[in-house]
């Protein structure tokens, strides 16, 4: 049995509701969480998955609302919304696997997606989650599979350089870019941690990428290439840098410095290029893992914007992508201090 096995059978004899074990968090946000996932729950497809607008991402959605779901305490078994997540395991997992329409070469995702990389990222970290705590041996089994076959895919699909594109290195001219780059390697780690070989060389060459897409002062830039130092990108390659293990040297330091100076808590973010959920996605599971009271204030602020933000039906809006996205975002991090997910965890 594993940790968060034993806190939830202890807190199901002590007839206390999973969020118990995360009182640090407030009643008016745990409300608000509670608000926001049922508002995922009701715009599931019968079919398992959730979309972005313009029936688009339905890879990405699902993984991210499924991965929101999961940090409540849910399981595919137990818990409030067990058939909500349960059903989003079984899309991806018939998506997957060969003769489901799924793609042989071990894509979680749309061979004709132009952005599949991101969908297949968001899947190696939700799946490999749901992993940690499968208890059916056959569908264990069916969970590693498919993750394994989803890492050699990561592998082949890096580029030259060692980030990754929309798409594989092959479909897309070797071209690469920051953000799906951080999408894999956090997916990576996440399979790694659940147990499932992934290839060191492959991680090393991609935090090589990043460091090589980092300006003087700390920024990380759109790509190898260039386009320029984007808070959003460095907050998420400083999240890359703690999953990978690196927390204390002198090049996270220098991001770390430059997303103080950058992205604000409280909703002023000058740069974060209308990709401000997606900043602090990110950023909160690193101020999370510093803790004290670096967390504590960033936190509070962080929280206070994003409830006031949030719509009657427990939604939070976004024009670009949609609000499945930005709800499934919001959510997440109002909830990183509950612990249940290892890719989270101090």
């Amino acid at each position: 049995m594993n940790r968060r096995q034993w806190m939830l059978s202890l807190l199901a004899t002590l007839g206390a509701p999973a969020w118990v074990s995360a009182g640090r968090i407030e009643p008016k946000t745990r409300a608000a969480v509670s608000r926001a996932l049922d508002w995922l729950a009701r715009e599931q497809k019968r079919q398992g998955y959730w979309e972005a607008n313009q029936m688009q991402y339905r890879v990405a959605m699902t993984a991210l609302a499924g991965n929101a779901m999961l940090c409540e305490g849910s399981t595919t078994t137990r818990g409030k919304y067990a058939r909500n997540i349960r059903l989003a395991v079984d899309y991806l997992l018939d998506l997957s696997e060969p003769g489901g329409g799924a793609q042989p070469n071990g894509l979680i995702g749309y061979k004709n997606d132009y952005h599949y990389t991101y969908g297949h990222g968001f899947s190696m970290l939700f799946l490999s989650q749901v992993f940690g705590e499968e208890e059916d041996a056959e569908r264990r089994e069916q969970l590693k599979r498919v993750l394994t076959r989803a890492v050699v895919f990561c592998g082949q699909a890096q580029t030259t350089a060692g980030g990754w594109g929309y798409v594989s290195a092959k479909d897309g001219g070797d071209f690469d870019e920051g953000s799906t780059c951080v999408t894999q390697v956090q997916g990576l780690r996440a399979c790694r941690n659940a147990g499932i070989p992934v290839p060191k060389e492959i991680i090393d060459r991609a935090v090589e990428y990043i460091k090589k897409c980092t300006t003087p002062e700390g920024g990380v830039q759109y790509s190898i290439k260039g386009g320029g130092a984007r808070p959003p990108i460095t907050a998420a390659a400083v999240a890359c840098m703690f999953s990978s293990g690196e927390y204390d040297n002198e090049y996270v330091k220098k991001l770390l410095a430059y997303c103080k100076s950058n992205l604000s808590a409280s909703g002023n973010d000058s740069r974060s290029f209308g990709h401000w959920h997606y900043s602090h996605y990110y950023y909160s599971q690193v101020m999370y893992r510093i803790g004290g009271d670096d967390w504590k204030n960033y936190s509070r602020t962080l929280s206070q914007n994003i409830l006031r933000l949030q719509s009657n039906d427990g939604s939070w809006k976004d024009t670009h992508v949609g609000p499945v996205y930005t709800t499934s975002m919001n959510a997440t991090i109002l909830q990183i201090e509950n612990g249940y997910l290892p890719i989270y965890q101090r």
